[in-house]
């Protein structure tokens, strides 16, 4: 579908091109326009969430365009719909580019982390069932343990709420955050870090 899209944005701005010479420039650079406007349009649909910072790029290339058009600047606003047109693929194959990157990420943490909770949880109720702590570990630094775990795995939840909505950077970024408490409680715990780290 993008694809298609992107097509028809080139082969219009190719035919604005032949357009300039007869109709003062102002036919021509309207059609680059909106054929850039499509292309921004199918970009920030896929990418929004992966490259916000480069999609909020090409929306105010766009609008500055838009605003040479309402000044008569037709060659220059023909010339600029034009490139942002190229521009605007190059995002969007960026942004698929990183998507497979947050994806790959995501399956490894994925696997990882639900396991590491899971051991966790396994000392604790272990811990749980003893008369006497161990002399490492102190009652306040157990329950502080049994807290954070409780609380990771709420905002495990979340993190995966977010990737199943497409906000692949906030999924990803939460994670990280949560192996990193992970493996805070194992050693507070006295729990060895696992071999293979759910992240790289």
């Amino acid at each position: 579908m993008n694809k298609k899209i992107f097509c028809l944005a080139v082969a219009l701005c190719v035919s604005a091109f032949f357009l300039i010479s007869c109709s003062g420039g102002k036919n021509a650079a309207d059609i680059a326009i909106k054929a850039a406007e499509e292309a921004v349009n199918a970009t920030k649909a896929e990418a929004a969430k992966v490259v916000p910072d480069e999609v909020k790029s090409l929306e105010d290339s766009l609008a500055a365009v838009k605003e040479k058009f309402v000044k008569g600047e037709y060659k220059a606003a023909l010339e600029e719909a034009t490139a942002l047109s190229a521009r605007a693929k190059e995002v969007l194959d960026a942004a698929k580019a990183k998507k497979e990157e947050l994806t790959g990420k995501w399956t490894e943490m994925s696997q990882g982390l639900p396991k590491m909770f899971e051991d966790i949880q396994g000392k604790v109720d272990g811990l749980s069932k003893l008369k006497k702590l161990p002399a490492s570990l102190t009652k306040e630094k157990f329950e502080e343990a049994k807290a954070t775990l409780a609380s990771a795995k709420d905002e495990w939840a979340k993190a995966q709420t977010s990737f199943a909505g497409g906000d692949f950077s906030t999924a990803v970024s939460m994670a990280t955050v949560l192996k990193d408490k992970a493996l805070k409680i194992m050693e507070t715990l006295g729990m060895s870090a696992p071999g293979a780290a759910p992240a790289k």
